[in-house]
């Protein structure tokens, strides 16, 4: 599959941008550089090959979650500059 100086046109237009002479003969040989090197992999041997999402094991780096005391509620609001009931109080955004 080759791109076309129209298609980069058609997707410039579509992206709102507005391209020179030479960036769109850029992109078109850019774009067609990358598909050649899409094909040149699709030629790869894959059998056997196990599909992942991510290219390293990943493991869970979170503590465990354990029940321990808060912090009581006039301690977090003693520093607050505003508190209402026992809450933070904040401007309204509506």
């Amino acid at each position: 599959m080759k791109i076309s100086r129209s298609d980069v046109e058609h997707v410039a237009l579509l992206a709102r941008l507005e391209l020179t002479e030479p960036e769109i003969e850029m992109f078109t040989e850019q774009l067609n550089s990358i598909l050649e090197y899409a094909a040149v992999l699709e030629q790869l041997n894959t059998d056997g090959v196990s599909p992942t999402a991510h290219v390293l094991p990943l493991h869970n780096v979170l503590r465990e979650d354990v029940v321990r005391p808060s912090l009581e509620q006039e301690k977090a609001l003693m520093n607050a500059p505003d508190a209402e009931n026992g809450f933070f109080r904040v401007p309204r955004i509506v």
